[in-house]
């Protein structure tokens, strides 16, 4: 099975919230149904925290598989789990706080830590939820900056380059601190992926890697090429139109 990439066109936060949390539900109850359990990494920043507020809420946390969940991350910036930039941080307290999770299924990457040593070890993390087989999340939730980067993959960086390993540290220049970021080859191995896209600036974009199939070391995102599986991309209905408009 190749890789399928289609566009789903929202209007505004709530609705996008909802069409994404829709689409995570049935990635999950596939996934349960297929192999006994879920595994996803999820992103942080403000875009899907609506998003993670609705899976938190009555009318959907009793409508996922949560204690078969394995919750991972995309990328984590180097902090600790309470500052504010911490994207473990964002999701616990919006979302995994509230949900019957086993402590033992949520894989954090430790942002207080050395981006290196933890990078190594996050990548060991990752190769023990998957001991017997190739490391395939069911469900990747991304974003996209106005720079095209995804997860902590920035343009022309070399952590795109990296083929070997499942997480690399990645160096920002100041004022920002180090990340850590899944690399893409284990991006690329996920059944699912989904793109959660907010904000007009980003519409070119949009047009350019979902509808014209760009792909460029300068856009990250664009490297987002599922091996064998499906790549969802929500936006909202001004970005859309834009890109619509654009073509």
């Amino acid at each position: 099975m190749s890789m399928r990439a289609s566009i789903l066109n929202c209007h505004g936060v709530d609705d996008m919230a909802r069409t994404a949390a829709e689409a995570i539900v049935d990635a999950a109850r596939q996934a349960v149904d297929d192999r006994g359990r879920f595994v996803v990494a999820l992103s942080g920043g403000n875009t899907p925290r609506p998003l993670y507020r609705l899976l938190a809420s009555a009318a959907y946390r009793d409508r996922l598989p949560w204690a078969l969940a394995h919750v991972c991350f995309g990328d984590e910036r180097m902090v600790g789990p309470d500052d504010a930039r911490s994207n473990y941080g964002m999701a616990l307290r919006e979302l995994l706080a509230q949900l019957p999770v086993p402590l033992s299924q949520v894989h954090r990457i430790r942002g207080e830590a050395d981006p290196r040593a933890e990078a190594a070890r996050y990548h060991q993390e990752l190769r023990s939820i998957f001991p017997d087989s190739a490391v395939r999340f069911d469900l990747l939730l991304l974003g996209m900056g106005e720079d095209g980067h995804t997860a902590s993959l920035f343009p022309d960086s070399p952590a795109l380059l990296e083929h070997g390993a499942l997480a690399c540290a990645v160096d920002v220049p100041l004022p920002g601190v180090a990340r850590i970021t899944l690399t893409l080859p284990c991006l690329n191995a996920a059944r699912r992926a989904l793109f959660l896209v907010t904000g007009s600036r980003k519409a070119d974009l949009v047009r350019r890697i979902a509808r014209e199939g760009e792909r460029t070391s300068a856009l990250p995102a664009s490297l987002l090429r599922l091996a064998q599986g499906e790549l969802l991309w929500i936006v909202d209905g001004e970005d859309a139109e834009d890109a619509e408009d654009a073509a």
